[in-house]
């Protein structure tokens, strides 16, 4: 039930400023570091959309790869972020942006905040509220949330292979 609230949310977000403008959608290659009560790398994509650099919005799916408890583990991840920079009519030389967003998967939702440097390196930290009571190898995935994203976009990793 949860999870349907949640995913209507983000549609209607996203939606609701589709009909008042276009949107350029960018497909980004996304890895990191995840500590949610252990250690977790992070592989998955994105996608950027974007109408100018004030507000930029991106969805993402990935896996988060760990041993917890002795045990190797992937967990499933999707997460919603909105990126924002109060400077206007300054498009092209945005450095940072505040980044609000929230990340799910089967065992946890976390709410988080941060910052992201040039849209591309994210540092954020929030609060896993868990799902269920049975936990990932056995162990609850509940506490501090810690995420640092390298996203590159696909067209720079086109133009460094040709």
């Amino acid at each position: 039930m949860k999870l349907k609230i949640f995913g209507s949310l983000i549609l209607l977000l996203f939606c609701s400023g589709l009909y008042r403008a276009q949107l350029t959608v960018h497909k980004l290659v996304s890895a990191g570091y995840v500590y949610q009560n252990g250690s977790f790398g992070e592989l998955g994509g994105k996608l950027l959309f974007l109408k100018n650099d004030d507000f930029i919005f991106r969805l993402g799916a990935g896996a988060m790869l760990g041993s917890v408890d002795g045990r190797f583990a992937v967990l499933p991840k999707v997460q919603g972020d909105i990126l924002v920079n109060f400077e206007r009519n300054v498009d092209l030389y945005h450095s940072y942006y505040f980044l609000s967003g929230a990340e799910l998967t089967s065992k946890y939702i976390a709410p988080k905040i941060g910052f992201s440097l040039f849209g591309l390196i994210d540092l954020t930290g929030g609060y896993a509220f868990p799902f269920g009571d049975k936990g990932l190898n056995g162990k609850e995935m509940k506490g501090l949330n810690v995420n640092v994203t390298f996203n590159v976009p696909t067209v720079l990793i086109h133009d460094l292979l040709n």
